[in-house]
Parts: structure tokens; sequence; C-alpha cells
């Protein structure tokens, strides 16, 4: 495809916000400095900010001709604001999605608009090759996560595989049509297949401010991702329900074979708490995986929506 042709596409990209009025205005400025063959629009989508990150974005989209924005009416959470902005961009040929901390290297751009050229491939997509810098600990489950999901789950997900992507509009569309509401972008990115490619670079730090991410809103996303997709867990414990039930058996074999030999079958205080605990501990996690089923499911008959728009200068 010549320069000509690319210069005739749009290309927009998504930005979930929350809470990060310092990275704004370092992120319009590196994007500005691309040299792209197509202007990128932005695309802002505040997720509820309870700090000055509106009036940062509609302050920038002063200097900043291609700056849109969507405001939710409180925090819905980044997957909320990835499929508003996603929503968002029908219009467009080339839609990428970035975080806002510059974590995601914008001069990655060229290179990726570049690889989408070809007619095979419908999404680029930039993943970590290492997590220099990163707390060990979150390093750690974090690698654990993608290990443990690929095992659980036909839906693969490559290891330091990030958000931030560019597609073409047919995938968009196909991301857009999932109805769920219980959405993680990680599984529905892989799950509605396509070709792509990847690229790799090393892990680089926040332009400034805080990540609102902690461990715990980490795992939970993680667990989010397992229910989503996967079934084994169900399956699992469907095998300690079996295994149980034939320790039981071989259990009370023993007992009449000892009584019908004259051997005493008390094992004592100690033994018998020990049994107790532990088949009371199968069954509340047993229960516990059913529940987070059974919660997802009941979370999906509601049919609310992902976000609620409290304010923008898109047509929705």
């Amino acid at each position: 495809m010549n320069n000509k042709m690319i210069g005739k596409k749009k290309l927009i990209i998504i930005v979930p916000v929350h809470n990060e009025q310092e990275t704004i205005p370092i992120f319009v400025e590196a994007i500005s400095k691309i040299d792209l063959l197509i202007k990128p629009e932005i695309v802002f989508v505040d997720d509820g900010s309870t700090d000055e990150s509106l009036k940062v974005i509609k302050k920038e989209k002063v200097t900043y001709s291609g700056i849109h924005y969507l405001s939710f009416s409180r925090n819905f959470g980044k997957e909320g604001g990835l499929l508003a902005g996603l929503r968002s961009a029908a219009d467009y040929d080339y839609v990428a999605v970035m975080d806002v901390d510059l974590q995601d290297p914008p001069e990655l751009l060229p290179q990726m608009l570049s690889k989408l050229q070809d007619r095979n491939i419908d999404m680029v997509v930039a993943r970590r090759s290492n997590r220099r810098d990163e707390p060990l600990i979150r390093s750690f489950f974090s690698s654990k996560f993608y290990s443990l999901m690929n095992k659980l789950s036909q839906t693969k997900l490559v290891a330091g595989e990030r958000d931030f992507r560019l597609m073409k509009q047919n995938v968009v569309k196909a991301i857009v049509s999932l109805s769920e509401n219980q959405r993680f972008s990680k599984g529905i990115f892989s799950w509605v297949g396509f070709k792509k490619e990847y690229i790799s670079y090393e892990n680089r730090d926040r332009s400034a401010g805080k990540s609102s991410w902690s461990f715990i809103d980490l795992f939970k996303y993680a667990i989010d991702g397992i229910v989503s997709f996967s079934t084994f867990p169900l399956t699992l414990i469907t095998f300690l329900g079996i295994i149980c039930f034939f320790l039981s058996l071989i259990s009370a074999i023993v007992v009449l074979v000892r009584f019908f030999m004259g051997i005493p079958s008390a094992f004592g205080w100690a033994s018998t708490i020990i049994i107790v605990l532990f088949f009371s501990g199968v069954q509340l996690l047993s229960l516990g995986v059913l529940g987070r089923y059974i919660a997802s499911t009941y979370l999906e008959s509601k049919k609310r929506p992902n976000y609620i728009v409290r304010e923008s200068d898109l047509k929705q």
C-alpha cells in the first residue's frame, strides 16, 4: 500500500484514564511528536476520575485538534472504558488501544502501522520482553497467571502481552459484537482470532503518577479471566468429589473389616478433627468455585450496561 493510500485512512487511539491528570499532557505531547503518515485522533475515556483529569483533557483539546473524550458517571473499570472507546471507533480504519502512562511506547506505532499494511495481518500486538523494575511478587504472580491460564483454557495468552495493540476495523467489529457483561479483554482479543503479529519491547516505568491497580485488583482481574474463559475449576471440584467419595468408601471398608476382626477402630480426637477439617475444606472450596460461576451468570442475567456516559463530545 503506497503512502497516498495510507494517508486517506483514519487512525484513532483509545486511551482509558482514571485519575491521570499528570500523565495526560505528557501522553498528548508524545503522540504529537510521532512521525506517522496518518495523523492519529485520540479518544480519552475518563473512567469516573475524581481528580482534574477531565479538565486537563478539555484543555489539551485546544492545542491538539484530534482529541475527543467520553466521561463516565462513575468508575466502571478499565473493561468498560475499553468497550466504550472501541464502540466509538466505528468510522476509523485503524484502531489502537494504549495506556496513558507511556508504559506503552508510542514510538512503536509507526512500526505497527507498517506491519498492518500487510493484508494477511489484522492486528499488531505489543508485548513486554521482560518485567524489569517491577515488584518481584507482582512479576511472579503475573507469569504464573499466564502459565495457569494457558493450561486451563483453550484461549491462549502470550506472556507479557499488553492491551497495547493496533487493529483493523474488522477486528474491532468482532470485539464490540460480543455482548457479555463480565469482560476480560486480554481473553477476548485472543478469542476472536484473526491474524496477528507481535512486537517486543523492554518494560518501562510510568511517565508520572502512580498506578491505580493494586495487587488485590490484579488478583480479582485474574480470577475474572479464568472464570470467563475456562470451566476447568468446575471439572476439578467434580474430580475432588469423586476422590473424596472413594476415600470415604475405602475408609468404611477398613472400619468394617477391623470391626469383624475385633480390632478397635477409634483413631483418636486429633485424627477425627483432621478428617473433618479436610472434607469441610473441600466442600467450602467447591461451594466457593460454584458460587463464583453462579455470581458471574447472575450478573450477566441482569443485562446492566458496562458503563454510563455522563458527558461526551462524540456521538454515541
